[in-house]
């Protein structure tokens, strides 16, 4: 599980980066002033901190400089000012990334995402996932089905190891769109569509595992690997 400390005294910038998080399975801890974020880091062990500059009580520069005394965690830095002598003192301190206010919740995330996977944290969190006949292997990027491997195309993975690690949630084309494609993607959402056909003709008698969710979008539904398997077993017994 991916727990993330995020200390901010502005409940409306919490609120939103968690709600634009939403589809990553991330587990937030919020933190409204400095002293409650160094608190919640003596008591949970965090895969990623970030930190707002300027916090009450105690400012994010002291809760990093207490933080590296015993920890690496990744930290991302919110700030208000843009100045080099701030990002040199920093990197000083032992910060990984900035990122400056006004900021776009989507590069937050994104930027997020990088430090998860260069600290190792997502490879961590990514198992092998077994569904019936298929089997999903994020660590070395391949996919089976009845254990023979599947040509699948660097989208067409990404896009089924996506659904597949979140079972029976729906995602609208938007959210696939930039949770796979990418927030800087200008496409529609045509090519989603275009990629789920894809998708399911590769998968033959399991295609029906990527439902279509009318008027939204689809999610993964392991239920109808299970429908396959019983279909299997009453021809071989035929």
């Amino acid at each position: 599980m991916i727990t993330i400390l995020l200390a901010d005294d502005d409940p409306h910038i919490r609120s939103i980066v968690i709600e634009y998080a939403q589809a990553e399975d991330w587990q937030f801890i919020e933190a409204e002033d400095g002293l409650a974020a160094l608190q919640q880091l003596e008591k949970n062990t965090f895969s990623l901190v970030v930190l707002d500059v300027m916090m009450p009580r105690l400012d994010g520069w002291t809760v990093l400089k207490q933080l590296r005394k015993n920890s690496q965690t990744p930290v991302i830095l919110l700030t208000a000012r843009d100045e080099e002598y701030d990002r040199l003192l920093g990197f000083e301190l032992g910060v990984d990334d900035y990122v400056s206010k006004p900021f776009s919740p989507r590069e937050l995330i994104a930027r997020m995402k990088a430090l998860l996977k260069r600290s190792g944290a997502l490879a961590l969190n990514q198992q092998t996932m077994r569904f019936g006949p298929l089997q999903l292997d994020p660590q070395a990027h391949r996919v089976w089905l009845d254990q023979k491997p599947l040509s699948l195309t660097p989208k067409e993975y990404d896009l089924l190891t996506f659904l597949a690690g979140r079972p029976d949630r729906a995602f609208t084309r938007d959210q696939l769109l930039n949770q796979v494609w990418g927030y800087d993607f200008y496409g529609d959402a045509r090519t989603v569509d275009t990629h789920v056909r894809s998708l399911r003709d590769k998968l033959g008698r399991c295609r029906n595992v990527i439902g279509t969710v009318w008027g939204t979008g689809y999610r993964f539904e392991p239920g109808a690997l299970a429908d396959t398997d019983l279909a299997d077993e009453k021809d071989s017994e035929s």
